[in-house]
């Protein structure tokens, strides 16, 4: 059984009191406990506040995104290193908006995701067809050729400890969802590809759904037999909403 994940991508959003306010309430909510797992990936300049306010929850830190590079001269860049440094678990890489807006493309990603092994962390890796490409009805081959980007420079073991975490880039922040089934059909087709290569991996790996997940949406998204969670966008940014998506994860599993 894979242990659901809700993972919350604050993205360039927060400061020091809205963190503070935000994650006591997450604190309270989760007070009880809960059977999925979750994380915040906070900007960095925010990893070592969030840090101490989550220290002994029941919830992980990670980062929205690290360099390809170990260290050295690369002005502005963040190293695996750093982010271990600070407490990080997890790293996401790949993610549409680094995709499209800043030109990073496959086998880019495919070496973030490799530096973030290297230092420990566990890569939260993003695919995902622009609005075009679906329509064009190339899903699945835009999602392969991700996939096999990481794969082919790592192996598909490295896959045993990362989380795919698949984005419709047209359902990012516009308010329109994928259906579950549609969803269902693309996280099938992921797990289906890693199998090819190693079906014990495809089994155990953890694949969410990213693409305006909200609280009166996630339930039934959840329920998918092959999506184990979410990569949260601006839900996440509101306590009650995270909470209710992370619930919905719960009650699915």
């Amino acid at each position: 059984m894979r242990q659901p994940l809700v993972a919350g991508n604050w993205k360039m959003n927060g400061s020091l009191k809205a963190n503070e306010a935000l994650l006591g309430d997450l604190r309270k909510a989760l007070s009880g406990g809960i059977k999925a797992e979750v994380a915040v990936c906070p900007p960095f300049v925010y990893l070592p506040q969030v840090a101490g306010l989550i220290d002994g929850q029941p919830m992980a830190l990670g980062a929205q995104d690290l360099s390809d590079q170990d260290a050295g001269a690369f002005t502005g860049e963040v190293s695996g290193t750093m982010l271990k440094d600070l407490g990080c678990e997890y790293v996401i890489v790949g993610h549409s908006e680094r995709r499209s807006l800043y030109g990073e493309g496959d086998e880019f990603t495919a070496r973030k995701f490799a530096a973030a092994r290297r230092h420990g962390l566990k890569p939260i890796l993003c695919v995902g067809e622009l609005l075009e490409e679906r329509e064009s009805g190339v899903t699945e081959q835009v999602v392969a050729r991700q996939l096999d980007a990481v794969m082919d420079l790592e192996g598909v073991s490295a896959l045993a400890d990362a989380v795919i975490a698949y984005e419709p880039v047209w359902a990012i922040g516009t308010g329109k969802t994928a259906s579950p089934e549609q969803a269902q059909a693309v996280h099938a087709f992921i797990r289906a590809r890693v199998a090819e290569r190693d079906a014990q991996v495809a089994e155990g790996l953890r694949i969410l759904y990213g693409g305006s997940v909200k609280a009166d949406n996630a339930a039934e998204l959840f329920s998918q037999p092959d999506i184990d969670g979410g990569l949260i966008g601006g839900a996440s940014l509101k306590a009650d909403d995270f909470m209710a998506i992370c619930r919905a994860a719960e009650q699915a599993s």
